[in-house]
């Protein structure tokens, strides 16, 4: 039974459409491999909410990427979502990592201010020569959600604003975002104003204990009792892993015959662990032979859960 609900909605009398999501069985699968600081584990949650919410609008065929590069302890934040909402997500730590469980978004990957948001596009049906858009900015704001309404006012020209919350068992999240119009006269432009605003004022009335005790059904009666809002048809976002022995093997080759050898001749063989889901792919040298002439890469994959940690 699928437990994980994207619920999108509209104010009727107002241009002001909105999202609510629930992750819980992709969150705890995606963390089933890997553990992370619980500081880490709420920022990478909330990252994964807010890709579901943003793809969810998006009518594109293919994969958004967001990506928090950081200079702090974090390294790197990842998240992948598809146009069926499927999603996977890791974070990278450094080697020397010790992080406290109150440290923010700012400690973690804007130490020295340097850490960089960037989004991409990539599309499943690229034409010829046509490259992933991708836009990447300076971290601006306090917290994810902050992060990512500037990075959309700022790219997008769209009014948004998200409400975001994880902990190790569901992560949460709501998105608000104010419809463009063309045209109007000047009430109609004020109405539509307050309306945003009052809708926005709601929003702020959640908390984030609040977005991790309730349901997403519980949260939307909370907030919109009092509101006329048209409700559609839910979604439900997954779990899912792209990684393919072919795809490791065409990332081994773009290193090259010699690196490959050499690795070879050091420890006999390859092993790669997926960082998203922990699928391990090993490579014998006569597998590294077959890179390189022939398409048809020999049975080497053992599931994550197989492997002993």
């Amino acid at each position: 039974m699928k437990t994980d609900t994207l619920q999108k909605f509209m104010f009727e009398h107002a241009g002001v459409r909105g999202e609510l999501v629930e992750l819980e069985q992709s969150w705890q699968q995606m963390q089933s491999h890997r553990s992370y600081p619980k500081a880490v584990q709420t920022l990478l949650g909330e990252l994964m909410a807010a890709a579901a919410l943003l793809s969810a609008n998006l009518k594109f065929n293919g994969t958004m990427i967001m990506q928090i590069h950081g200079d702090g302890p974090v390294k790197l934040m990842v998240v992948e979502c598809d146009a069926n909402l499927r999603l996977r997500a890791t974070a990278k730590l450094a080697d020397d990592a010790v992080i406290e469980e109150n440290e923010s978004l700012k400690d973690l990957v804007h130490a020295h201010g340097q850490g960089r948001f960037v989004i991409t596009l990539d599309p499943n049906d690229k034409m010829p020569g046509q490259q992933a858009y991708q836009g990447i900015v300076p971290l601006d704001g306090d917290d994810i959600a902050t992060v990512i309404e500037n990075y959309m006012l700022r790219s997008e020209q769209l009014d948004t604003k998200l409400w975001l919350a994880a902990n190790d068992k569901v992560t949460r999240g709501m998105l608000l975002q104010k419809l463009p119009k063309i045209g109007g006269s000047a009430s109609k432009v004020e109405d539509e104003a307050e309306a945003w605003n009052h809708a926005v004022m709601l929003g702020d009335t959640l908390k984030k204990d609040e977005m991790l005790e309730h349901s997403a059904e519980t949260l939307m009666h909370r907030l919109f009792w009092e509101q006329t809002l048209r409700v559609f048809e839910p979604l439900h976002p997954e779990f899912h892993c792209s990684c393919t022995r072919e795809k490791v093997g065409d990332m081994l080759k773009m290193l090259g015959a010699a690196e490959i050898e050499s690795a070879i001749a050091e420890a006999g063989r390859i092993d790669i662990n997926c960082d998203f889901c922990g699928q391990h792919y090993g490579f014998d040298p006569v597998d590294c032979a077959q890179l390189f002439v022939t398409n048809t890469l020999a049975e080497g994959t053992v599931a994550a859960a197989e492997i002993k940690h």
